[in-house]
């Protein structure tokens, strides 16, 4: 187990280095540029669905489906922030306490 973690250090350092690396031309090439700007959405979303829609190895459609399509809905009508955060935490937990 320690080899794993040691060699999963050495990858991060490196990555991080290479990264730190990188020439000052390649940083302001605009296609460079507007990809760094949509990455963290595109990786959030990952995230965001992948915490979702499964549980372990498995696909599934619970309550947590439930809650994101609530505040999606809260997004598109423009609810403030903690109002749809809020109502998908009640719309999760409802279809929890149903189920």
């Amino acid at each position: 187990m320690w080899i794993a973690i040691g060699v999963g250090a050495v990858g991060c350092f490196l990555l991080k280095y290479v990264g730190l690396s990188v020439p000052e031309a390649v940083l302001v090439d605009r296609r460079v540029q507007k990809i760094a700007v949509l990455l963290p959405v595109a990786l959030l979303s990952a995230l965001m669905v992948t915490q979702t829609f499964t549980d372990g190895q498995a696909v599934v459609l619970d309550a947590r489906a439930v809650g994101l399509g609530v505040a999606l809905a809260a997004v598109l009508l423009r609810a403030p922030f903690l109002l749809v955060v809020a109502l998908a935490a009640l719309a999760t937990a409802g279809v929890r306490l149903l189920a």
